[in-house]
């Protein structure tokens, strides 16, 4: 069990009929894509052609502020607002999609590979939340 499961677990209130599962996967794949862009947009400091990743570095912060983001609002369900949550998942997706394809651009960097996993693991979990609201 994860900590997120965990946590929701001891919400002690009803959730509001959202699949759980869905929600577990999507808060912990924004996690997730979050760390992997933090330490991409980092390495790509320090690779010696640093000047042609800056639209890569750019991708990567936008992509981890937004999955940071989208994982707080769907772990408050106090109080839960349908359309922040939609509007959330469709800019944290949005992002995702942008950081993946940048990042595959730059495959000769490994970091920019694991990167752009992350972020379409976490796209293809926001879209599953999406489509599950």
């Amino acid at each position: 069990m994860t900590v997120t499961e965990e946590m929701l677990s001891t919400y002690p209130k009803d959730l509001g009929g959202i699949d759980q599962k869905k929600l577990v996967d999507c808060i912990d794949a924004c996690l997730a894509c979050a760390q992997a862009c933090t330490a991409c947009a980092d390495a790509c400091l320090s690779e010696d052609t640093v000047a042609d990743l800056i639209k890569c570095i750019r991708a990567n912060q936008d992509c981890a502020d937004l999955c940071i983001t989208t994982a707080r609002i769907l772990s408050r369900r106090t109080g839960h607002d349908a359309s922040v949550t939609r509007a959330a998942l469709e800019a944290c997706r949005a992002a995702c999609l942008s950081c993946a394809n940048e990042c595959k651009q730059h495959t000769m960097h490994e970091h920019c590979t694991i990167c752009a996993e992350a972020c379409r693991r976490c796209e293809q979990a926001c879209v599953a939340l999406l489509e599950s609201l």
